[in-house]
């Protein structure tokens, strides 16, 4: 704890002042007694009595100033040494502390120590009164400072052996100061007794003679005075030598009510101050080992202290683990050689701690385990050996080694060239790509190198013939001079491109790739062809055409215009179907080539897909320039084409528009050319036509048709109509035919033969046709038993790969059986794959479905066809029925149908049937079935029954 000592009589009651009223009364008892001892002596012996009793006070006065000053002042100087003592611990605890708060409370406490040092040696040359005691405490005081001055400078600067040797000396200086501060003080209170001695004997000497006469009564009288006085006093000076030597433990009477009590009671206080403060002294030095001890238990570095004689003197707990773990193996006193690593082999266990411990450096333990070992010696010829697990550092350094080995497998692996340079532009690392791209030998780019050397080396290899290393490293700076630009393209000799990437790098150097781009750039300047141009032909796509146009548009002017031709190949794709892609595709080839001896280098040709190709005439002036154009395309294209063993022959139709007067846009331009095209090929094929405006009327209420279509198919805004189908064997009405109608919210009734061609060339004919699908099969199912329903399936919805899925789907939702499902398709189905349509057909009876061919008669009627597929039924087309009795040829068609599908064992119907004659007619030709006018027209599913209970009734209304 901290004393204060700006109260120096608190600490040490001893050195307390004396109450001049009971020091009064204290003497003055004394005094009473010798008086009243001496009172019956004669004057003379009274008088000699008192001047003896004033030498005896002289006496006491010497002694009180030997034991109040120079003792109090020894201890003070004393006190200061302790002070000093403290100082010089608590600085040694303050050079090993790690903690800077605990930095700063030691030296709060160094600080305190100084402060209290100084009152000490004030207090103590204060009570000695002595002139070479204040020289030597002023001397201890300049000593004390100087020892700061080094100590502060120790905290300031880097520690040295030097330093610390000089903070030792001066250490020694101020211990000798105070050393001789305390003799000053010891010797003058040594000369106060002296002197008062030597007073003493003298008075006695002096008065002897005087005094013999009362030497009796005098001797009575010492005698009880020695009791009460001198005897004290020589405990009292025994004990102060005691106390003087150091020895505390010595007995202290308790002293009568007087001075000599109470300066044996004082000394008995300043006993007990000294022992505690060297049992505090002790304490201290005690809590500092033991704060040492603990951070050297804790300490995750083994510590082993070794004296001279190769003994432990000190070693911590990670020592203990380091070396076997054992308590035993390093307790203080066990010789070093003895230490073994823990799981070394017991024979080894001498040269393994004497090679762990022998010298600095790195050893592996037995264990595994890696140690770091830092030996530095001590005075006494020892030494301290510091060991630190390094384990973990060296794994890392092992994993950091095999990752620079992946690093550098990746580097001579990549695709890339490679070099690392420096902030002087020097290589540091270069890949085996790098020489690869630039033609140089192995070994001859190495490392060192500057950016002009090996640039040199390039142009030595021949890479860039022509120009030098300068025109190279001033080309590279001009290309990487924008801040944007981070990729600068190279040509070399041998017209490969190399696609170099500089990047600083955080050192103030860079690092360059170096890439072969050049089958990237011809394919990229490919893909950039083909892009704008059509891959067959290499003509200008649509794309291209646009551009071209707008061009036009730009260039044109009032008296000088342009026409765009939109151009159609005339049986072209029933070629492409039956000779097949590649003979089609070298027709367009070889069609290309014609159109290109058509036109003009001026003008521009483009292929926009398929057959179909157009051109950009230029300059213009009036209608027949495009007229002109036009026939002779017409004329050269129609010629035939001699492909491989094939001869073709084919046309094509052209539509024209006129810019600026059919538009000054390419969209409008184009589009009017494609509607003049549509109006050729519709009117004659092998012509061409101008546009004129009421085309685009036509046009824009077709585009209003499909669109209202669309919404139609996605909304189901149809509905079914049915026409029975007469059996005429079983005279009742067997089945109906499911006949699509659209009701327009606008337009009304739209006729099937308007708005199902439109659906087929949209692709909404699957669509429609699945939907027909369900609702006949879901409507015929609440049909009385034996009742079919007949579905047209369109030649596109037939060749779907969703039809099989439907018909299977629409029986299924429905319950109704496929016997009571017909499926119509017309001739046209068979001719396009005679293949797939068999393997669709018997799936289609696989599911039970009845199929059977519509119009027989109207297409590419073949014989085959029913003797190859598994049709059921045949239908007589109503263009035959309705010339019955009228065109004698048409009779004869129909009795052969009719004879054909009973030789063929299938059913024959006829459709169009709306008279008398016609039916009697079918009869006679042996006919199964009929439909038409004559039995009912097509009426919505809620009238179905009525016709059922018509003609299936108990009357026959036909005889």
């Amino acid at each position: 704890m901290r004393r204060n000592r700006t109260k120096p009589r608190d600490v040490h009651p001893v050195s307390a002042p004396v109450n001049p009223r009971r020091a009064a009364d204290t003497l003055s008892t004394i005094r009473g007694r010798i008086f009243v001892a001496f009172l019956i002596m004669s004057l003379i012996t009274g008088a000699l009595g008192l001047y003896a009793t004033l030498g005896i006070r002289q006496a006491g006065v010497l002694v009180n100033r030997t034991y109040d000053q120079s003792l109090m002042s020894i201890n003070y100087a004393r006190a200061a040494a302790a002070d000093f003592a403290k100082m010089r611990a608590i600085f040694v605890r303050r050079t090993i502390a790690q903690d800077a708060a605990a930095r700063a409370k030691l030296d709060t406490e160094l600080a305190e120590l100084a402060i209290n040092l100084s009152e000490d040696l004030a207090i103590a040359v204060e009570r000695s009164q002595s002139d070479r005691a204040a020289r030597a405490g002023i001397a201890v005081q300049g000593a004390v400072s100087t020892w700061d001055e080094i100590r502060r400078g120790l905290d300031h600067a880097t520690t040295s052996a030097s330093a610390w040797e000089a903070l030792d000396r001066q250490a020694g200086i101020v211990d000798g100061q105070i050393d001789l501060l305390v003799n000053y003080t010891a010797g003058d209170g040594f000369t106060y007794r002296q002197t008062a001695r030597n007073v003493v004997a003298s008075e006695i000497n002096f008065y002897a003679a005087a005094t013999g006469v009362a030497l009796l009564l005098s001797a009575i009288t010492a005698f009880l005075l020695n009791r009460r006085i001198m005897g004290p006093v020589a405990v009292a000076s025994a004990v102060a030598e005691h106390i003087a030597a150091g020895r505390l433990d010595v007995t202290i009477p308790t002293g009568a009510r007087d001075e000599l009590g109470a300066l044996l009671r004082a000394m008995a206080t300043m006993r007990d101050n000294i022992r505690a403060m060297m049992e505090r002294e002790v304490s201290e030095r005690r809590s500092a080992q033991t704060l040492l001890a603990d951070a050297l238990e804790s300490s995750r570095e083994g510590v082993v202290v070794v004296d001279a004689g190769g003994q432990i003197a000190l070693a911590n707990a990670q020592a203990a683990d380091f070396f076997g773990g054992d308590g035993e193996a390093v307790k203080a006193g066990a010789p070093v050689a003895g230490l073994a690593a823990r799981g070394a082999d017991p024979a080894a266990a001498v040269l393994d701690s004497a090679r762990t411990l022998a010298r600095d450096g790195e050893i592996r333990l037995a264990d595994g385990r890696w140690l770091r070992v830092s030996r530095s010696a001590t005075r006494e010829g020892g030494f301290v050996a510091v060991c630190s697990d390094i384990s973990l550092l060296k794994e890392q350094e092992a994993r950091l080694t095999a990752t620079n080995l992946r690093l550098d497998a990746a580097l001579d692996n990549m695709s890339q060239g490679l070099c690392l340079y420096d902030a002087e532009h020097r290589l540091m690392v270069v890949n085996r790509r790098y020489s690869e791209i630039y033609g140089h030998a192995p070994g001859t780019v190495a490392c060192g190198m500057t950016a002009r050397e090996v640039i040199g080396l390039s142009v030595a290899a021949g890479n860039h013939p022509g120009r030098n290393v300068a025109d190279l490293l001033a080309e590279e700076s001009e290309a990487f001079s924008r801040p944007e630009s981070r990729t600068f393209l190279q040509e070399l000799g041998d017209g490969r491109i190399v696609a170099i990437e500089k990047r600083p790098t955080a050192d103030g150097g860079f690092v360059a790739t170096f890439e072969d781009v050049t089958e990237r750039r011809h394919a990229e300047a490919r893909i950039a062809f083909m892009a704008r141009h059509d891959a067959l032909t290499d003509l200008p796509n649509r794309l291209l055409l646009g551009e071209q146009i707008e061009s036009a548009i730009a260039q044109a002017s009032r008296d000088s215009g342009f026409a765009v031709l939109c151009l159609d190949l005339d049986d072209f794709k029933p070629i492409n179907d039956t000779l097949g892609h590649p003979v089609g595709d070298a027709l367009l080839c070889a069609a290309a080539s014609r159109l290109g001896a058509c036109v003009r280098e001026i003008d521009s040709l483009a292929r926009l897909g398929g057959d179909e190709f157009a051109i950009v005439q230029r300059g213009v002036e009036r209608p027949e320039d495009a007229a002109v154009l036009a026939r002779r395309i017409i004329d050269v294209l129609g010629a035939p084409y001699t492909l491989g063993e094939n001869t073709v022959t084919i046309g094509v139709s052209i539509g024209i528009s006129l810019a600026p007067g059919d538009g000054m846009t390419c969209d409008k331009l184009l589009k009017h050319a494609d509607v003049a095209l549509d109006r050729a090929k519709a009117e004659a094929r092998g012509s061409f036509r101008f546009f004129e405006p009421e085309m685009d009327a036509r046009l824009q209420a077709r585009r209003h048709l499909e669109r209202d279509l669309r919404e139609a198919v996605a909304a189901e805004a149809f509905e079914l109509h049915y026409q029975p189908i007469y059996d005429l064997n079983a005279e009742r009405v067997c089945g109906f035919e499911a006949l699509l109608r659209w009701t327009h919210p606008e337009r009304g009734r739209v006729s099937p033969a308007e708005f199902i061609p439109l659906a087929e060339e949209l692709g909404l004919i699957i669509p429609l046709g699945e939907w027909v699908l369900r609702r006949a099969c879901q409507e015929a199912s609440r049909w009385p038993d034996g009742l079919k329903v007949a579905v047209n399936v369109s030649a596109v919805q037939f060749t779907s790969a969703r039809l099989i899925g439907a018909v299977r789907d629409a029986l299924a939702a429905s319950g109704l059986p496929g016997r009571r499902l017909e499926l119509e398709i017309t001739e046209s189905v068979l001719v396009a794959n005679p293949g797939t349509t068999t393997a669709i057909l018997h799936s289609l009876k696989a599911l039970g479905a009845r199929v059977s061919m519509d119009d027989f008669g109207t297409g590419y009627s073949s014989l085959s066809y029913l003797r190859s597929f598994p049709f059921d039924k045949i239908k007589i087309d109503q263009s035959f029925v309705r010339d019955l009795g009228e065109a004698e040829d048409s009779g004869f068609i129909v009795r052969a149908v009719i004879g054909l599908g009973a030789s063929l064992g299938m059913t024959t119907t006829a459709e169009g049937v709306e008279t008398e004659a016609q039916l009697a007619r079918l009869r006679e030709e042996g006919c199964d079935e009929v439909q038409g006018y004559l039995f009912s027209r097509p009426v919505p599913a809620a009238e179905v029954p009525a016709i059922l209970r018509r003609w299936n009734g108990t009357a026959r209304a036909i005889a």
